[in-house]
């Protein structure tokens, strides 16, 4: 079987720290290289300068990573060099790259958020189902194996019935200059640290949930979302309930409690590769701590792509999955 031929559209952080070494381990993929802007694709009155530190980052990228280095995003999506491209680009760039990257051909690894807005989502599904490619939305933490844990703790009856899941993901404030804080680049605590809550919100209730009620809230000095909370239903009535924020201390812990006991722990979707995850217990048979073995999801989740490229089962079941995280951020945002 022929090698997946990827590129990267731009040289971000997590291109560069976390995609790169990821890619490196698996078989399937070829890596061609990766895109640096030009002065044309970026339309404010910093462009230049944008261009320029977008191209000193390709070349250090490039050193490290090999790979060619295109001159422009264009040229990488248009390539015949290129059969599936991987896009970290702020999440308000997401919808455009990834529809003439759909256009031209290619095959999308979009990093979460998918898009900005349910419209956008759907928009890039359908092209996606029509053009018979695969997209795929990078939640690295839905691949690891403490959530499989987790559930088989459950259905085990470790816990009793289950009457309430607590998520709670936040970090402290990151700069001014992080996209985060920039409303026109798609910035937000929802679209970043809450989508997470969400994510891991809808995986443990099954397809039945939805937001019954949700609050956002911003803060003086900045144009975007600061933190939020909502709770999540689902048909049998378990109930989640979801807090983020992105001037916070930090928290990424998982709380679920049960009739008989509750299971605790506090790196539920931040887990990297050679990380063990440590489980809290406690039932009648007193409390416990189990670590669990590392896992390396950024692997997994491209994986995860691959297997969507191949099959097209998997494939639907990808579109499905994506419009129904959109459909619970835009139900949030909506309440």
């Amino acid at each position: 079987m022929s090698k997946i031929r990827i590129g990267v559209l731009c040289p971000s952080e997590i291109a560069f720290r976390r995609f790169m070494p990821a890619l490196k381990t698996l078989d399937g993929f070829e890596y061609i290289g990766l895109a640096a802007a030009t002065e044309r694709e970026f339309s404010d009155e910093d462009s230049d300068e944008v261009r320029h530190s977008e191209l000193e980052k390709a070349e250090k990228f490039a050193a490290e990573h090999s790979g060619k280095i295109f001159r422009g995003y264009e040229s990488l999506i248009s390539s015949d060099e290129i059969e599936a491209v991987y896009i970290p680009l702020p999440p308000a760039l997401h919808f455009k790259w990834a529809k003439k990257a759909l256009e031209n051909g290619k095959h999308v690894l979009l990093e979460k958020p998918f898009t900005t807005s349910l419209e956008d989502t759907k928009e890039l599904v359908s092209i996606a189902e029509k053009q018979g490619l695969a997209v795929h939305e990078n939640y690295m933490f839905a691949y690891h194996t403490q959530l499989d844990w987790v559930k088989e703790q459950i259905s085990g009856g470790a816990i009793g019935d289950v009457r309430l899941i607590r998520i709670d993901f936040g970090f402290p404030f990151r700069g001014a200059n992080d996209f985060r804080y920039c409303k026109a680049l798609g910035g937000g605590a929802l679209l970043d640290c809450g989508g997470y809550t969400l994510k891991l919100a809808s995986m443990l209730l099954g397809d039945s949930a939805r937001v019954t009620d949700s609050q956002l809230c911003g803060k003086e000095g900045f144009e975007v979302d600061i933190c939020g909370s909502a709770t999540l239903k689902n048909d049998g009535g378990l109930t989640a309930q979801v807090s983020f924020g992105m001037d916070n201390s930090y928290r990424c812990s998982l709380d679920i409690w049960g009739s008989t006991g509750s299971i605790y722990t506090n790196r539920i979707l931040t887990a990297p590769a050679g990380y063990k995850p440590v489980m809290t217990v406690r039932n009648a048979d007193g409390e416990k701590t189990v670590e669990l073995p590392d896992d390396d999801t950024f692997r997994k989740s491209i994986e995860a792509f691959a297997e969507c490229i191949a099959d097209m089962d998997k494939r639907k079941a990808k579109f499905a999955e994506i419009v129904r995280q959109s459909e619970l951020v835009d139900k949030f945002e909506r309440d």
